[in-house]
């Protein structure tokens, strides 16, 4: 068995191909993700990468749209979306598949 703790993890990621991370694997990437209200992560999109983002607690705004705890989202490749917490919120986010620089920013 091994044990690793979040605070040693990046920005709540904690499985895929990047370290550090408690599970390298290129099949997918897990994030545990906590925000304050009125944190804002800029408009982005992914190429290869199907996003799913599963609102946990709170309410977040996603391109112009308010989703609540128990929403899942998925961002299909090429789609773009930007991100808004409007309450603090907690989201688990998975990405399929786990590749290295499939983060794109778009104006």
């Amino acid at each position: 068995m091994k044990v690793y703790n979040m605070k040693d993890m990046v920005r709540g990621w904690f499985v895929g191909d990047f370290q550090p991370t408690s599970f390298s694997t290129d099949v997918c990437e897990v994030a545990h993700r906590v925000y304050k209200a009125g944190d804002y992560e800029k408009k982005h999109m992914h190429k290869v990468a199907t996003e799913i983002t599963a609102v946990i607690k709170g309410r977040v705004l996603m391109n112009g749209v308010e989703h609540k705890e128990g929403d899942i989202i998925v961002i299909e490749p090429g789609e773009a979306t930007d991100f808004k917490a409007l309450t603090d919120a907690e989201n688990i986010v998975v990405k399929v598949p786990s590749i290295k620089g499939d983060k794109y920013l778009v104006e």
